[in-house]
């Protein structure tokens, strides 16, 4: 039997390890961080990080060479049209973040998968695996087999429609405590009232759906606490 690509371990139920990293990290740091656990994602930041596409380029080459998979977060919500953009720069997944409407998804979905699953325009020499030497066909197929489309979950309107927003194509839900925080202080009505709650609802609403939900899990207690609670997807990020 083939290994299991990240993709299908997410969809499986599996439990994956997260850590995010600067895309300027350099290859020592990079090799320290990989020997404390076995992560099986690296997870790259443009949102709220200095970015340029000359540094995804060249970070994402070096965390092929450990043969790890890369995600980035995009910019903005409103760019989801340029997530195939992103893509061709080499990372093997995305994240939107603050992801609240349909049209979003609908649009990074577009995005993101090739025809005839989506729109993602053909091209890019720095693409995730390339170096399989498939035809246009062959690689089209493999990256919508492979590719990981994760969409933030920061307000409570998203935590509402969470079920909504997990269309067919979507790998990850992943929390955004901070941005969630504020959202629910300002919405004195809303149900839940901890992060904790929130999190629960999203996986009691997506447990039959082949979607790994993330949380953030910083140390062993709350590595813990994230796994009672039913998350697939521990995420935490390392100072370098």
């Amino acid at each position: 039997m083939p290994e299991k690509n990240l993709k299908q371990r997410i969809h499986d139920g599996e439990i994956i390890e997260c850590v995010g990293i600067p895309t300027d990290i350099e290859r020592g740091r990079l090799e320290e961080i990989l020997a404390i656990r076995e992560f099986d994602l690296l997870s790259l930041d443009s949102q709220h990080m200095a970015h340029n596409e000359e540094r995804i380029i060249s970070c994402c080459e070096l965390i092929r060479e450990y043969d790890k998979p890369t995600r980035i977060r995009i910019k903005h919500t409103r760019h989801a049209y340029l997530v195939g953009t992103y893509l061709d720069l080499g990372p093997d997944g995305v994240m939107v973040p603050e992801v609240e409407e349909e049209e979003t998804v609908d649009e990074a979905l577009s995005a993101f998968y090739y025809p005839r699953k989506g729109k993602r325009s053909w091209g890019g020499l720095t693409r995730a695996g390339l170096d399989q030497s498939l035809d246009r066909l062959g690689y089209a197929d493999w990256w919508n087999n492979h590719g990981t489309l994760s969409l933030q979950i920061e307000s409570v309107k998203a935590v509402l429609d969470a079920r909504k927003l997990a269309k067919d194509g979507v790998d990850m839900l992943s929390f955004g405590a901070n941005d969630l925080m504020f959202s629910i202080e300002a919405n004195r009505g809303f149900p839940f009232k901890t992060i904790d709650e929130c999190i629960r609802h999203v996986i009691s609403e997506v447990s039959d759906l082949p979607v790994g939900v993330g949380v953030r899990a910083e140390n062993e207690k709350e590595r813990d606490q994230a796994l009672e609670l039913g998350a697939t997807i521990l995420v935490e990020r390392i100072d370098c």
